[in-house]
């Protein structure tokens, strides 16, 4: 039967719609706090435990998920992601945080890993024409279920408990993402246009996707790449900036603006959109202006943000800037893989992808601690804003020196296009 690259993209995007509403955690810190006795930092580690394990998963089983297929690995995903969730119901019935660290940050961050990497490669390969808007969508719907499942985990929680919120949202998430898995699966001879029928069209117009015309790249091969290397240090940069934003946002907003708890909340659920909104608008717009011209300007962008953010006073000016970094932060994720795809191909893009995601796992421990350690030794936000302001400078040279290296690549390509001397690779 012939699939429908538009109902992949929705299964892509029903995947991590289910495993994004990790990033609602917060609105669960409170009621368990209260319920369970256990500490803020207790509560806390569940979620930095979630993100760790997310990236140790995407990095170490990114091959694996490869070579079992799309189907496969998101009912891989399902089953560790949804075993978390009923494990954690258990963990509250019990009042055992250990199980809860094993739970929902062990077992479940592995579903998260997996879940995460599953769709991104798929969609590549169904949209090879746009693929930052493949790659944007689903990674769009990460960015957005917090605003789905914040509200529905306080509506849970009010009217049923903690313990059978859980065990419903694993119920609803198992049939969600076993409906989307079953449906993905990589496309078939001729339901999308081959590599060489986009070069001779690119060609055409004069213009190259650099990755389409390399040879596809290896996890292995990629792995003897520097530029693989300063990929996964630019996007851990990203990473630990923005998440440690995320994390102390709404605190931050109080007492450096003056804003009311009331407003701040608001301004987080503002963050939820933004986030998600980020990742399809820059991933759509890496299409025209280019993967590496996009991180450029997301990092000129940050550079100003962060700084300008150590010295506001006016609370709208603040979340302006706020939400300005958090669309950067969201962009970078949706761009990654399509930016991968151009330098590496698709050929074992998840495993490539998965590499790179473990710089996210480092940044959910790193970002939050570096944070509360400048802000504790300080005793000030601004001193922090102006380092992370700081590491964009760094970050900017860095990739500049990045695209100045790849466009050296693609001269040498593009020459070859002309010459019709690039191989045929519609196999991937």
């Amino acid at each position: 039967m012939k699939k429908n690259r538009w109902l992949i993209a929705l299964s892509a995007m029903g995947i991590h719609i289910c495993i994004g509403s990790v990033y609602a955690w917060s609105v669960l810190t409170k009621p368990i706090m209260e319920t369970m006795g256990f500490t803020l930092k207790e509560t806390t580690w569940t979620f930095s435990l979630a993100i760790l394990f997310l990236g140790l998963s995407a990095g170490f089983l990114g091959s694996f998920v490869q070579k079992i297929g799309p189907k496969k690995s998101g009912l891989m995903s399902m089953g560790f992601f949804c075993t978390g969730m009923f494990g954690t119901a258990a963990a509250l019935y019990f009042h055992n945080l250990f199980l809860m660290y094993l739970s929902y940050g062990i077992i479940g961050g592995i579903g998260l890993g997996t879940g995460y990497i599953t769709p991104v490669s798929t969609l590549v390969k169904w949209f090879p024409d746009n693929r930052g808007f493949a790659t944007g969508l689903a990674i769009m719907g990460f960015g957005f279920a917090s605003m789905i499942a914040g509200p529905a985990m306080q509506i849970l929680v009010q009217h049923f408990g903690l313990v059978t919120n859980f065990i419903i949202l694993g119920i609803v998430y198992m049939s969600i993402m076993t409906a989307s898995s079953l449906y993905l699966a990589p496309p078939k001879l001729g339901e999308v246009p081959t590599t060489d029928t986009l070069l001779k069209e690119a060609s055409e117009k004069n213009i190259v996707q650099y990755a389409d015309a390399m040879p596809q790249f290896t996890v292995k091969q990629a792995m003897k790449k520097w530029q693989l290397y300063t990929i996964w240090w630019l996007f851990f940069t990203n990473i630990t900036c923005g998440i440690a934003l995320l994390a102390v946002a709404s605190p931050m907003a109080q007492e450096v603006v003056h804003m009311s708890p009331m407003m701040a909340a608001s301004m987080v659920g503002i963050i939820g959109f933004m986030n998600g909104a980020g990742r399809i608008a820059w991933a759509t717009v890496s299409d025209y202006i280019g993967r590496s011209n996009t991180y450029i300007l997301f990092f000129a962008i940050e550079i100003l943000a962060f700084f300008k953010l150590a010295s506001i006073t006016s609370s709208f000016s603040f979340q302006i800037v706020v939400l300005l970094i958090i669309t950067c932060y969201g962009g970078g994720f949706s761009c990654m893989p399509a930016y991968l795809s151009d330098l590496f191909g698709t050929k074992e893009l998840s495993a490539i992808h998965g590499r790179i995601l473990t710089a996210w796992g480092a940044a959910g421990v790193a970002g939050p601690l570096l944070l509360s350690f400048i802000k504790e030794t300080t005793n000030s936000y601004a001193v922090t804003l102006q380092f992370f302001s700081g590491c964009f400078v760094v970050a900017l040279l860095i990739m500049i020196f990045l695209k100045m290296k790849t466009r050296h690549g693609l001269a040498e390509t593009e020459e070859r296009v002309k010459q019709n001397e690039v191989p045929s690779y519609t196999n991937h």
